[in-house]
């Protein structure tokens, strides 16, 4: 799944990107509330997290303007305000959710798939991923291609997500290292060439049509051949 996080304090914000991507899911993380308003104008995540007290916008005026402006993605709103009072304002506000500080990783995890749940069931393919005859099923993490079935790890997962969020679209190393990993790599490094080529041995190999596509210099893409 695609989370957007908005929370400026670093050590709290490194550690949901690091659980989140190490169970696979692609998250995109914003340290200010005016950054984070507009990448949630984004109609690709699947839920975001959003801190109370931030620079450049606060939460609740964030929260309150997106869903003033329709934007029925779900949010969950993670602060230190614990008053009952607090709690209603952010739901009132249009939150879905409220987590106090300090809070169990497996909790918030737990709270976002249910958010996630809840949104989708109004529609099966807010659940499903799919380009050309590869499909990719969100909550069963099942990945399948010309009827055949197709086992990823972790990672692998969390890059074919990115991939078929983005079609068409050149994701570049950077990028990718941004995305699926929660630390900084030289840019020359090869750890992204080294993910995309055991990608693209499990979704390629056995098809006529190549999907994951290699633009030297530049990074990845995922159209037909």
């Amino acid at each position: 799944m695609r989370f957007l996080l908005i929370e400026d304090d670093e050590k709290i914000g490194s550690f949901i990107v690091q659980g989140l991507r190490q169970e696979g899911h692609v998250i995109e993380w914003s340290r200010n509330g005016e950054e984070g308003f507009g990448f949630a104008l984004d109609d690709r995540f699947d839920a975001a997290i959003v801190d109370l007290m931030l620079p450049g916008r606060d939460g609740l005026g964030l929260i309150r303007e997106l869903r003033e402006r329709k934007h029925k993605v779900p949010i969950i709103i993670l602060s230190a305000k614990s008053d009952v009072e607090d709690r209603v304002k952010g739901l009132s506000a249009g939150a879905d959710d409220y987590l106090t500080k300090p809070f169990s990783f497996a909790e918030l995890l737990a709270r976002l798939h249910a958010l996630v749940r809840r949104s989708s069931s109004a529609g099966e393919a807010a659940r499903v991923l799919t380009f050309e005859d590869l499909t990719l099923e969100l909550e069963s993490r099942r990945v399948m291609r010309g009827g055949q079935s197709i086992e990823l790890q972790a990672r692998e997962f969390a890059l074919l997500i990115y991939l078929l969020r983005n079609p068409g679209r050149v994701l570049s190393k950077t990028m990718i290292l941004e995305h699926i990993w929660n630390y900084s790599f030289d840019p020359q490094t090869n750890v992204v060439d080294v993910l995309v080529s055991r990608l693209r041995r499990k979704i390629d190999r056995d098809f006529p049509v190549k999907l994951i596509q290699t633009l030297r210099g530049v990074g990845y893409v995922l159209r037909k051949e």
